[in-house]
């Protein structure tokens, strides 16, 4: 199995386009370059780092290091996404349908032993 079969990596990358886009289209000007750029920063870690963890998978405590990490990423996303509301930077129109309060990437992790095949499952992302 290649990293590209991962649910939680192709929601990651489709949710990456999706906010990227949004950034460039939907923020004020002002924000598209600091808020904006933040935003995609993390957005774009928590792909990457799915990425780097699944290159660790036949290692467990390793794997699920780097999707504690990938959580995190997609915390700071959210926050972002929530920050130009929060700052009356926007006030009509929602940021990629809106802040999603508490709708962070839900990961299980069923490992069975090292060196057998590690399942990956997103619940939701962004």
């Amino acid at each position: 199995m290649i990293y590209k079969n991962l649910q939680i990596w192709m929601i990651s990358k489709a949710r990456l386009l999706n906010i990227e886009r949004m950034t460039l289209t939907q923020l004020p000007k002002f924000e598209m370059f600091e808020e904006g750029a933040q935003i995609r920063k993390s957005i774009k870690l928590a792909k990457f780092t799915i990425l780097e963890g699944y290159g660790w998978r036949q290692y467990e405590q390793e794997f699920t290091r780097f999707l504690t990490y990938t959580r995190a990423s997609c915390d700071e996303t959210g926050d972002h996404l929530v920050a130009p509301f929060e700052t009356g930077s926007l006030s009509d129109q929602p940021l990629d349908e809106g802040p999603h309060e508490n709708q962070f990437v839900a990961l299980t992790v069923s490992a069975a032993p090292v060196g057998s095949h590690v399942e990956l499952n997103a619940v939701h992302m962004y």
